[in-house]
């Protein structure tokens, strides 16, 4: 409740706004059920006793209207600030006070929750980190978040509120620190035996100091390749903080699309050749015409069903050619 970014403070005085607004029922409701209870015992005889007594309109609108205007108040609150605070949206402010300079570009950081660490890449400072992440004070970033196996959940307290690691898909956060200092981060949400040690350190760095650690980093010369990716891709407890001096810089593409192993096919090509008709006349052509990916060709083993293959065994490449031929003519 007294963060150092600008995203997480607005959401601090947002639950602020909506416990007082539901105290200002909450509190009067309690204190009338005290007296109720006290001035209507049974042992007073002086307080006023209307066995018959069955309705008030007035006391109906006042029980009725101060709720619905409360609950009006927290749905315009709740409509207003989902979209304010949407994880998706560009800061427009870097505070309270100061609106974010369109001539200074956010910081992207790429985050891909493993097994069971972090993994933080700087495609602009070519560098990569493990459980470690660090940015300068008062400059927007943009975090592109993925993981590799399962859902886990990226969340710093004082940055701003948590977002969604998934698998094959890729979430935004876009926050901003605005205080130097060292903060704590985690995965809140359970993602197997090694989850209770999923934690890395946010630093929160000058502009010189961030360019310090930055060039740290790179002074390390261990280089992140594809190869490095998928042993760190293991799973594995309390890994030590990690520091890459250079990365591959499709790796993050990669790993949101599920092929950094080069011996399967992305996420984004299959989906492609789905959309150009699956192993049909139509996918199979993808097939044959795709420029892949790294000067390689990749090829998927087609099982059709063709008047010369009944059963729909596999098909060579030859003979996917001369299928997507035949089909062609007819």
């Amino acid at each position: 409740m007294n963060p150092s970014g600008d995203i997480a403070a607005q959401q601090a005085q947002l639950i602020v706004t909506s416990t007082v607004l539901m105290l200002l029922i909450i509190v009067p409701v309690i204190v009338l059920t005290l007296v109720f209870a006290w001035r209507y015992r049974q042992s007073n005889t002086e307080a006023t006793y209307s066995p018959d007594w069955d309705h008030s309109t007035r006391l109906e609108l006042v029980i009725w209207g101060a709720p619905l205007l409360i609950i009006i108040a927290l749905g315009a609150l709740t409509w207003i600030s989902t979209h304010k605070l949407d994880p998706w949206r560009p800061l427009e402010r870097i505070d309270a006070r100061r609106p974010v300079d369109p001539k200074v570009a956010p910081l992207v950081v790429q985050v891909v929750a493993l097994d069971w660490k972090w993994l933080f890449l700087y495609p602009e400072q070519g560098i990569a980190t493990v459980n470690e992440l660090a940015a300068p004070v008062d400059r927007p970033i943009q975090f592109r978040i993925t993981s590799s196996t399962v859902m886990n959940s990226f969340y710093i307290p004082a940055l701003a509120g948590q977002i969604y690691a998934m698998p094959g898909m890729e979430t935004k956060l876009h926050a901003v620190i605005n205080r130097a200092g060292v903060y704590d981060g985690f995965s809140a949400n359970f993602s197997g035996d090694g989850f209770s040690h999923m934690r890395f350190k946010f630093h929160g760095l000058s502009a010189a100091g961030f360019d310090r650690w930055v060039e740290a980093s790179r002074a390390s010369g261990e280089v992140l390749d594809r190869g490095l990716y998928l042993k760190l891709e293991q799973p594995s407890e309390r890994e030590p903080v990690r520091r890459f001096g250079r990365v591959d810089p499709q790796l993050f593409d990669a790993a949101v699309n599920r092929c950094v192993d080069k011996t399967k096919m992305c996420m984004g090509e299959m989906m492609a050749i789905d959309a150009a008709g699956g192993m049909g006349k139509g996918g199979l052509a993808y097939l044959e015409r795709k420029p892949w990916r790294d000067g390689e060709r990749s090829f998927v083993a087609a099982a059709a069903c063709t008047p010369d293959n009944p059963t729909g065994a596999s098909l060579p490449a030859a003979a996917a050619t001369a299928f997507t031929d035949a089909t062609a003519r007819n």
